[in-house]
């Protein structure tokens, strides 16, 4: 655990920062590649992810912001404090806002939804693994404590002061097991990309991911211990309800996508 990777003067480098910009980056080049390769206009899909960047980072923050608004709206000054520009944020906003922008850009620019959809797939899936490594690093997002042989114990007090992670205690290290079922989310879309049943049916990638990922943060959310989530009745969070709902929409893309015509298979990345 390294919340800070060095100082500069009087200028903070975050390892959470580094690493989810290296996640970002990552993502954009292997999703142009992955255009290219499916006959898609690569620098209107570059373009694309930038917007969707934007817009996901505010979703996130907003998000984040709506589950502490009563915090927020006792202290309006702190909207704009260094904490709260710190936060990770949360990924459903990020991945709502990140959504909408992307189909609102996708009809202007008359790109064809699905297949942009299923080249993003499974670099969005690396992308947040390596996000999850970020948020390993600065201690968010912990899970709680735990007597398993995979419990770690933070031990920074300057990310107990950001974050409030708890100190001294093992955890479960919920971000690793994200990262880790992530990167075999990655995997996993990878090789359907090279299956043709799979390939020929825009929207299977994009269903897949939506399916593989409502199950990891669904599971995930039961070893998650870090406060403000919102939990709904019968000690589910908002975010396992999320996820049903992705696995859903996920199986009815899937599904649907069976009576459409065959498009013409990409290539491998």
């Amino acid at each position: 655990m390294y919340p800070v990777l060095f100082q500069f003067g009087g200028i903070t480098v975050h390892s959470y920062g580094v690493l989810v910009a290296a996640g970002i980056l990552l993502g954009l080049w292997l999703s142009r590649r992955r255009a290219a390769q499916m006959g898609l206009e690569a620098d209107r899909v570059w373009s694309l992810g930038i917007y969707m960047i934007l817009a996901g980072l505010a979703g996130a923050k907003l998000w984040y912001m709506a589950e502490s608004a009563g915090y927020y709206l006792e202290n309006p000054a702190q909207i704009f404090s260094v904490n709260t520009l710190q936060a990770a944020g949360v990924f459903y906003g990020g991945f709502l806002g990140a959504l909408i922008t992307g189909v609102l850009y996708m009809r202007w620019a008359g790109l064809p939804a699905l297949r942009v959809l299923d080249a993003y797939s499974a670099p969005v899936a690396l992308g947040h693994a390596m996000g999850r490594l970020g948020c390993f690093s600065a201690g968010c997002c912990y899970g709680r404590m735990t007597d398993g042989p995979l419990g770690v114990t933070f031990h920074s007090e300057y990310a107990a002061s950001v974050v409030g992670v708890p100190l001294g205690a093992p955890l479960h290290p919920t971000q690793l097991y994200e990262a880790a079922a992530e990167m075999v989310n990655f995997a996993v879309l990878v090789w359907l990309g090279t299956r043709p049943a799979v390939a020929a049916r825009p929207g299977r990638l994009f269903a897949a991911y939506l399916v593989i990922y409502g199950i990891i943060r669904g599971a995930n959310e039961f070893f998650r211990g870090d406060p403000g989530r919102t939990m709904l009745p019968g000690g589910f969070s908002l975010m396992q309800a999320v996820s049903v709902g992705l696995i859903l929409v996920g199986v009815t893309l899937w599904l649907r996508s069976a009576a459409r015509p065959k498009a013409v298979a990409p290539g491998r990345v």
